[in-house]
C-alpha cells in the first residue's frame, strides 16, 4: 500500500495529497510533526522535510518536488482513458510556468506566509520543548505578506483559466495547499481579490479536497468557515 508521510498543516504535504487525489492514487497517511527531528524520520530522509511518499516496497520518494514529478510520470504511463488530470500539462515552455509557480508558493508564500503561521499558532503550542508566546510582530508580517500573494493570485487568476495557463496542474494545487493553512486559521481576508475567491472557491469545491476539509489538529479548532463551500 502507498504510504504519505506529512503534517496536517504541511503546505507541501497538503499539494501531494491533492495531487494524489486527482490521480486517483490511495495513500495511508503517517503523521510526522516537522520539528520533533525524530531519528527513524531522519532515517527515512535525511534532510528532515516533509513530505515523504513510500510505494510499496520501493525505497523513499523525498520532497514535494520530486513526488510531484514522480507521481506525474506514472499518471503519464497509464492508459488514455485514465488520464483525467495531468500535474504538468501543455508543452515545454507551459510545464515550465506551472513548476515556476509551484516554486513560489511552496518557496515564496510558504517562506513569507506559512512558515510563520504554524510557528506562531500551532508549533507555540504543540511543540511541548519549545512552547512561546506567539510573537505579534512575527504575525503581522504573516499577514501583510499573505495579502501581497492574494494580490499575485487575483492577477494570474484575472489573466487565465487557471493560475499556470488553461489547465489546472501542480501549480493550482500547491496555491491551494499553502492557501488552505492560512484558511484553516482564519487567517484569510478575500477583500479587495474577487478573482482569488472564485479561484478558491473551485478548488476548495473539488474532491480531492474533501480530505483536507475535514482535518482537525489536536489543540487547533479549524475556523468556523474552514469546512464552508460557500464562504
Amino acid at each position: 500500500m502507498n504510504r504519505l508521510i506529512h503534517f496536517r498543516l504541511c503546505g507541501r504535504s497538503r499539494s501531494i495529497r491533492l495531487v494524489l487525489g486527482e490521480l486517483a492514487m490511495p495513500v495511508d497517511l503517517d503523521e510526522e510533526l516537522p520539528w520533533s527531528w525524530r531519528a527513524d524520520f531522519i532515517a527515512i530522509n535525511p534532510s528532515g522535510e516533509l513530505p515523504v511518499l513510500i510505494i510499496d516496497d520501493s525505497p523513499p520518494v523525498c520532497g514535494v518536488y520530486a513526488i510531484s514529478e514522480f507521481v506525474a510520470e506514472i499518471a503519464a504511463g497509464r492508459d488514455a482513458d485514465l488520464r483525467s488530470f495531468s500535474p504538468f500539462p501543455g508543452d515545454p515552455l507551459e510545464r515550465a510556468e506551472v513548476r515556476r509557480l509551484a516554486d513560489w508558493f511552496h518557496g515564496k508564500l510558504r517562506r513569507e506566509v506559512s512558515d510563520d503561521l504554524i510557528a506562531e499558532r500551532v508549533q507555540s503550542h504543540l511543540d511541548t520543548a519549545n512552547r512561546h508566546t506567539p510573537d505579534p510582530d512575527r504575525l503581522r508580517a504573516a499577514r501583510t505578506n499573505l495579502r501581497y500573494h492574494l494580490s499575485y493570485i487575483d492577477h494570474l487568476a484575472n489573466q487565465r483559466d487557471w493560475l499556470a495557463g488553461p489547465s489546472m496542474s501542480f501549480a493550482d494545487l500547491a496555491a491551494a495547499a499553502e492557501l488552505s493553512i492560512a484558511d484553516y486559521l482564519g487567517e484569510l481576508n478575500w477583500d479587495p481579490h474577487p478573482n482569488a475567491i472564485s479561484w478558491y472557491i473551485r478548488m476548495k469545491s473539488r474532491p480531492s479536497f474533501r480530505a483536507l476539509l475535514a482535518d482537525k489538529l489536536a489543540g487547533t479548532t479549524p475556523h468556523a468557515t474552514y469546512a464552508d463551500l460557500d464562504f
